[in-house]
């Protein structure tokens, strides 16, 4: 136990009542839940940040795309504008959110991308804006109860599971862990390659203390170095990391495998990167010649921001794009499990 835990237990006791209250309220149907006739996906988590959620919604869409007209809706954490957006070539990570502009630079011919913290107010708007889309994935509303969602999809991570953790400020839980019992599928993500039967055993175990829902187990993979700026560009073995994400660790420890890291920056999580933040990577590039910059997806989008253009253009600088790594088998069952809420949808539409 932490020396301060104490001083912080009344106020996670406070925070479990709210948080508990709150759901009650929902459960009991004394707060209202409104569902939508256009299928609704969920994929969040109980526990603050770095679970995987992006990479998670980017997999089902190179999955979903082909089938069904998609959008996704996120709040658009940490930008400067207000209320619902859609995503569009004249807006960067400032107007709509870090995850969602990386979205939207990779899959924005194939789906639609918005924005907006009152989802309940944001899917009509995308159904206006957007009238054959098929398919709503929402990034990161699990506690976002105002909407009842079709399927919900609950992400925890190997490294913190949610049924080890405390509700805040003690750990890091939104809502007391009996909130997984609100999942339709349950996916432990990060998992090491050597992920044995016996961890997953154990893992399950604490899951089925509160959920039924089936448990999968994801690893992530990551691609090779892509370069921001010069196509065809070649990688260096030595390598400076710059990273702003919730949790860099299995980042750092890849490159680590890859290359040879001279230099670390790290910054915290959704980091607005400023001139004075370029011009650390540029000295740092200077001081070791024979290295390149080496960023991660997210932070990858905000350096290539128009205003850092001339500084880093010269230099370096490759991202490292990460997927979810999911066996084929419990990829199909979990696309077969969407696919049969969006047919079940249609169904009772009709009728």
């Amino acid at each position: 136990m932490r020396w301060y835990e104490p001083f912080l237990y009344p106020f996670s006791l406070l925070y479990d009542g709210i948080t508990r209250y709150r759901n009650d309220m929902f459960d009991t149907q004394k707060k209202k839940s409104t569902e939508f006739l256009i299928p609704t996906v969920v994929v969040g988590n109980l526990n603050l940040g770095g679970s995987g959620k992006t990479p998670m919604v980017e997999f089902l869409i190179e999955y979903l795309r082909d089938k069904y007209r998609l959008a996704t809706l996120s709040r658009g954490y940490g930008r400067k504008t207000k209320g619902f957006l859609l995503a569009e070539p004249k807006l960067g990570p400032t107007d709509i959110g870090d995850e969602p502009f990386q979205i939207y630079s990779k899959f924005g011919k194939d789906v639609t991308v918005a924005v907006g913290e009152e989802r309940v107010l944001a899917i009509p708007q995308i159904i206006f804006h957007r009238p054959k889309t098929e398919l709503i994935l929402l990034d990161d509303a699990f506690q976002h109860r105002y909407v009842k969602a079709d399927f919900n999809i609950l992400l925890t991570t190997f490294q913190n599971p949610f049924f080890k953790d405390k509700v805040l400020p003690l750990g890091t839980l939104r809502e007391n862990a009996k909130g997984a019992k609100r999942a339709d599928i349950i996916i432990v993500t990060k998992c090491p390659a050597s992920l044995s039967g016996t961890e997953k055993s154990f893992f399950e175990a604490g899951i089925r203390k509160y959920s039924e829902a089936p448990v999968l187990f994801a690893g992530i993979k990551y691609g090779n170095p892509e370069p921001l700026f010069h196509t065809g560009a070649k990688t260096k073995k030595k390598v400076i990391l710059v990273s702003g994400i919730a949790n860099d660790s299995l980042f750092k420890e890849a490159a680590g495998k890859k290359f040879e890291v001279v230099e670390t920056i790290t910054f915290a999580d959704h980091h607005r990167y400023t001139l004075a933040d370029v011009l650390r990577i540029l000295e740092m590039v200077k001081n070791n010649g024979e290295a390149m910059v080496l960023t991660t997806e997210k932070d990858a989008v905000k350096l290539k921001d128009a205003s850092f253009h001339e500084y880093l253009v010269e230099i370096p600088i490759f991202a490292l794009p990460i997927k979810v790594d999911l066996k084929e088998s419990d990829s199909q069952y979990l696309i077969e499990r969407i696919t049969k809420t969006v047919k079940d949808k249609a169904y009772i539409r009709e009728i």
